[in-house]
């Protein structure tokens, strides 16, 4: 079998393996965190499959680096919170419940596909680009680890309005921006390493997060919900006015010192 199709059955055939006891058992606790979960299996699958030279080795710790803070990450919140709004409506409907499954498998696919290409090679680069992609990476993940564990402690809190501390002064969604710098750097590493038509086609892997995150599933689902609870708010609304939705100014930067 091709050795990128091999990954695409792996990642959509765990999420529907998974599936079925989330499924039967209406558990959020196996469905929050089996995003990662595939990310890890199938990295690590394609790794095994690679020729596994320096490059394809650093690249599967990037994704496993990211996936396994994000899965430690996801147990901890939803053994705590038991379950997950997101999913309400949608676990107890066999076909709608089914349907994120398979997207979700879908998913992961395109985000590895810089990845899959990269261990799909029989010889490697390692340049400046490959460094610049992994520092690109590291900033992502700083932030969005700090962004994720500050939203954690302020949620703790039970305070009744919305989350305008540390980094999320400078940007109303700090953990989506080092999400999409993540994988960005991760395009980055990549590129070096495959041909022009590959670099071009492993672009749909850090376009397709960042318009996930950015227009569809991300940062509008949560800018509806907050405007539904404090649009009415002066607070609120001067808040909006000084922090951007994503990337920071340099005047919501200056908020940090006051």
């Amino acid at each position: 079998m091709n050795f990128v199709l091999l990954i695409f059955v792996i990642s959509v055939g765990i999420n529907l393996l998974m599936f079925i006891p989330a499924f039967i058992y209406k558990t959020d606790k196996l469905t929050d965190i089996s995003y990662a979960v595939t990310f890890i299996a199938v990295s690590l699958v394609g790794y095994i499959f690679s020729p596994k030279y320096l490059a394809q080795f650093i690249g599967l710790t990037l994704v496993l680096i990211w996936a396994f803070r994000l899965g430690i990450f996801l147990f901890i919140r939803i053994n705590k919170i038991k379950k997950d709004s997101r999913f309400d409506g949608m676990r107890e409907k066999f076909i709608k419940f089914l349907r994120f499954w398979l997207l979700q498998g879908i998913t992961v696919f395109i985000i590895l596909i810089p990845c899959v290409l990269l261990w799909s090679q029989n010889s490697t680069t390692f340049n400046s680009v490959s460094i610049i992609g992994v520092l690109v990476f590291i900033v992502g993940i700083i932030l969005e680890s700090v962004a994720d564990f500050q939203k954690y402690q302020f949620k703790n809190q039970r305070l009744p309005n919305w989350i305008d501390v540390g980094v999320w002064r400078t940007s109303r969604h700090p953990n989506y921006l080092g999400e999409i710098l993540i994988w960005i750097g991760v395009y980055l590493f990549c590129i070096p390493s495959l041909t022009f038509g590959q670099g071009i086609l492993a672009l749909i892997g850090p376009i397709y997060i960042s318009v996930l995150l950015i227009f569809v599933s991300g940062v509008p689902l949560l800018e509806k919900s907050s405007d539904k609870k404090w649009s009415k708010e002066k607070a609120y609304q001067k808040y909006k006015s000084e922090v951007p939705v994503l990337l920071p100014s340099l005047s919501s930067i200056r908020r940090l010192n006051k």
